[in-house]
């Protein structure tokens, strides 16, 4: 342990509440009605109807037209994938992050291997005929009931929420396949093959995007992967060595730590290691946030609105970063970013009117 994360957190004294869950202690959950697929439960919002899971598909497992109601990010942990439609087939292995804009249908995706994925859907998916019926809707209640069924607190959606005291999963937990292991490489390493190299608009292997840095912040590098001018998301790789000035988050945030140990406010001395996930509510705020290990901090980042950054608490903002920053920072350091829509993407699902079928 280094000497920072000796003198890191010395006075707080953590109930778990806050932050964030290990998710190799946690089982995997068969998801009904899909044949080869669990899931780990990690957040659930009853208000937006975001939910937030890590996925196993079996190895030959299909997922067969599943519309993404809402838009979904991914990442490949482990294992490999094929996604095949009419455009043609893209091949995912660890360290492939994508999205899905919402109304998108996936034609095929198949296990070449068995696999894991971190998930974040913003809203129900549905699983089709291939006459575009339902067959299987599955949306944040039906994650929330999977893990009360299961005794599984769930990470909480709010401040007030991180104020209730947590009861901890004790059942028997299955560690992620790169539980152990440092797994930072599956996105910060750097590879000289193109952004383009898949069939499909949604994919883009995370070695391929430069690192960029905020001059104000030059210990902290980052891969932007995607900004949405309209709702303000950015997704984003953190190469995290640093200290992060004090600061408020506006929106939510997520995060999956892939390697080293990230130092929260309201987490222990000691920080949370590899596999950890956890998600910041909307006004969480942090005096410090910073690696608390000798090795690189590396972890996987969904900001959903601005930080503020001042100089301790009760002071004036000193700085706001929000997606224009992003974008400024993608542009400079040469990123290509996923589209955030795919207006002429065959797979986006044309509903017919009622009665008709667009089969």
């Amino acid at each position: 342990m280094s000497e920072g994360s000796l003198a890191f957190n010395p006075e707080f004294d953590p109930d778990g509440a806050e932050g964030g869950v290990d998710t190799n202690l946690l089982p995997w959950l068969p998801l009904s009605g899909v044949a080869g697929l669990s899931l780990k439960p990690l957040r659930a919002s009853m208000e937006s109807g975001m939910f937030n899971v890590i996925v196993r598909l079996e190895k030959g497992a299909e997922l067969e037209r599943l519309l993404s109601l809402s838009g979904m990010d991914l990442l490949v942990l482990s294992g490999s994938l094929d996604y095949s439609d009419s455009n043609g087939s893209s091949h995912l292995e660890p360290g492939i992050w994508g999205y899905l804009s919402a109304n998108t249908c996936l034609e095929r995706l198949t296990a070449a291997d068995e696999a894991e994925l971190l998930v974040n859907c913003y809203g129900a998916f549905a699983m089709l005929t291939p006459d575009n019926q339902v067959s299987r809707l599955v949306t944040s209640a039906d994650i929330r009931q999977m893990a009360l069924q299961a005794g599984i607190s769930m990470v909480p959606n709010t401040l007030a929420e991180c104020m209730v005291e947590r009861e901890p999963y004790t059942g028997e937990g299955v560690p992620l396949a790169i539980a152990g292991k440092k797994s930072g490489h599956l996105v910060a390493s750097v590879t000289t093959a193109s952004a383009d190299t898949f069939q499909h608009p949604y994919f883009i292997d995370c070695r391929a995007v430069p690192w960029v840095v905020n001059p104000d912040l030059p210990d902290i590098g980052l891969k932007v992967l995607r900004v949405s001018q309209e709702t303000g998301f950015i997704s984003v790789m953190v190469r995290h060595n640093g200290v992060a000035a004090p600061h408020n988050h506006i929106g939510g945030s997520d995060f999956l730590v892939l390697e080293g140990a990230l130092g929260v406010r309201a987490g222990p001395p000691e920080g949370y290691g590899p596999g950890t996930w956890f998600y910041e509510p909307s006004g969480a705020r942090h005096d410090a946030t910073q690696r608390v290990s000798d090795d690189d901090l590396i972890y996987t980042a969904n900001i959903y609105g601005p930080l503020t950054f001042d100089t301790g608490p009760g002071t004036p903002v000193v700085a706001v970063l929000s997606w224009m920053e992003y974008v400024a920072l993608a542009e400079a350091g040469g990123a290509k970013l996923v589209p955030n829509t795919f207006t002429n993407d065959s797979s986006l699902l044309a509903w017919a009117p009622i009665g008709q079928s667009t089969a």
